[in-house]
């Protein structure tokens, strides 16, 4: 293959790069990071200055932005998600009933004694071991949720195996015999993003955030689940329906 060497051609070049990109994200063939300057270099068989003004045309139109240290980013589509809050809401359900693509993992997962706080919620023991799981949920591939969870080992056991074979937290407690489960209630509250959040959140230090705690318990009223979510507070406006009974996947 020959390579464009005149000023002339490297303009076109940088040109075609930036449609090829942005017929990528269009079609939803590029979500989430970009790859790096290098990879996209060796891809388009140019130097990494061509591939660096293709990107900062995209960056001019909207489409990507740059994260510093963490690298270059598909924006996420304009308009905030409303993000019904019941019952029995999903995330899966809610961000494609919104036209969105829903994904995510389980980015951590750890034991831990409770904490005479979390002992109340759950109705558990001070110090008795927990299980805490940290999920990190995306539409159309970016980042929107962090969300922390707390389960009593000795009432849910099984709780990482179970999301990690369903992908679901709804699901996973169907499977250890807690189908039904309802969200009791839920707090409301801004917050801003710490240093932990929003390196998962691709975002800003001190952006922004919908933070909301709430306690799922089963059919029989017994407290199974406290979680704490942060929402990317430019990417959502919460909807409570009371008229429809909508735990938290």
């Amino acid at each position: 293959m020959q390579v464009a060497t005149s000023e002339t051609a490297g303009i076109a070049r940088w040109r075609q790069i930036a449609d090829s990109l942005r017929a990528d994200i269009a079609e939803g063939r590029l979500a989430g990071a970009l790859p790096s300057e290098m990879r996209l270099a060796e891809r388009f068989a140019v130097n990494r200055h061509t591939v660096r003004r293709a990107i900062a045309a995209l960056s001019e139109e909207g489409l990507v932005t740059a994260a510093r240290g963490r690298g270059t980013f598909v924006a996420p589509r304009p308009g905030r998600i409303a993000y019904p809050v019941g019952p029995r809401s999903r995330f899966s359900e809610n961000i494609g009933a919104a036209s969105r693509e829903p994904g995510g993992s389980m980015v951590g997962a750890t034991r831990e004694p409770a904490s005479a706080e979390i002992a109340g919620l759950l109705g558990c023991g001070i110090a008795a071991p927990l299980t805490r799981l940290e999920l990190l949920r995306v539409a159309d591939g970016a980042p929107v949720i962090v969300s922390t969870l707390w389960f009593e080992e000795a009432r849910v056991p099984g709780m990482v195996a179970g999301f990690a074979e369903t992908g679901s937290i709804s699901r996973a407690l169907e499977t250890l015999g807690l189908s039904g489960c309802r969200r009791l209630w839920t707090r409301v509250s801004a917050i801003a993003a710490d240093a932990h959040d929003a390196e998962r959140l691709h975002c800003p230090l001190a952006t922004p955030l919908i933070q909301t705690t709430s306690l799922t318990a089963a059919v029989s009223g017994e407290p199974v689940q406290y979680a704490r979510s942060r929402f990317l507070g430019s990417r959502f406006e919460l909807l409570f329906d009371h008229a429809v009974g909508t735990t938290t996947d």
